[in-house]
């Protein structure tokens, strides 16, 4: 809880619009958290290891439906405490530690060390490399040799291979200048992280499918999810992509706590949020989340009646 107050304050002064915390389970994230185009999908866990593949599986693939980078905060592995100014992955989603947060956030400053099987690297920048060497007048033989490795290695580097740290360290003390390009977190560390495809999406819970129906019919492509604290993510290609949480369950104490939540990530994330409800609600919304009831919803054929129910009941995402 500390850990995710502290995330949260730092992200706060960095100039983030943070969502509430997710407190309801189950969840893939803790936090939504908007800089300008930047939206970030946040899991804070004092050891990482504590993150499984589904949790993983469902980071990337809400990152994709949202266009947003889901990111691991955490302190430690069951081994070892992570190194500030390393990004490493698990289940390939970026993991950082708060202090690398903090630099690449606050001061601006993006870590340059990645870890992957077998250590640390960096990611060399090679036409740089290319320049040096070939202005000092060295072959690739002088360079591999000043190095100790092979001659078809330091071709490697230079057509874009990543290099170990002590590599690096030794390119820098040979032409006293650094070659190694940040790492793109924000980007969601693509350029070092094995390429693996997005999971694909679960089924949808079978008490949800007459939900499913009415949103297709509606021209919604329905993103359906396993732990996140909305049911699925509804995407209106066009409506200018348009983007609705969903929730569905009985109106109770529990649906109205996770419709709050739905707002508070909804403005972050500038989607708007609908739940519909097995039995009358009472009332329209909950803090700008839409309330339909699944009477009324059936009774609905017209695609552009659901979209201005949704609209008119709820809150317009605002720019954050």
């Amino acid at each position: 809880m500390a850990l995710v107050e502290n995330v949260v304050a730092m992200l706060e002064d960095a100039g983030f619009l943070v969502s509430d915390r997710c407190a309801v389970r189950p969840k893939s994230f803790d936090l939504a958290a908007r800089r300008g185009e930047d939206l970030l999908l946040l899991k804070v866990l004092g050891n990482v290891d504590a993150l499984d593949a589904g949790t993983g599986e469902e980071m990337r693939r809400l990152g994709e439906y949202l266009e947003a980078t889901p990111i691991l905060l955490g302190l430690r592995t069951r081994n070892e405490e992570l190194k500030p100014g390393v990004v490493y992955f698990r289940h390939g989603v970026p993991v950082i530690h708060p202090d690398t947060a903090y630099d690449l956030f606050v001061e601006e400053v993006p870590p340059l060390i990645y870890a992957a099987p077998g250590g640390l690297y960096v990611s060399i920048d090679g036409d740089v490399l290319s320049d040096e060497r070939e202005q000092r007048g060295w072959s690739l033989g002088k360079l591999a040799k000043e190095l100790g490795v092979s001659r078809r290695t330091v071709s490697k580097y230079e057509d874009g291979m990543n290099a170990s740290i002590e590599v690096a360290a030794e390119l820098e003390d040979l032409f006293d200048r650094p070659f190694s390009n940040p790492v793109d977190v924000l980007e969601g560390a693509e350029e070092v992280r094995d390429a693996e495809p997005t999971p694909d999406a679960p089924d949808a819970d079978p008490d949800d499918h007459h939900v499913v129906a009415v949103l297709s019919r509606a021209g919604f492509t329905v993103h359906p999810t396993e732990r996140a604290p909305f049911k699925a993510v509804g995407e209106d290609v066009a409506e200018q992509r348009m983007r609705v949480l969903t929730g569905h369950s009985e109106f109770t104490k529990s649906a109205e706590k996770r419709a709050r939540l739905m707002s508070s990530i909804g403005r972050v994330t500038r989607t708007q949020s609908v739940y519909f409800t097995e039995s009358d609600a009472r009332k329209e919304s909950v803090d700008g989340t839409a309330l339909v009831s699944c009477e009324e919803l059936a009774g609905m054929d017209d695609p552009d009646e659901i979209r201005e129910v949704i609209r008119e009941r709820g809150t317009e995402p605002k720019e954050a």
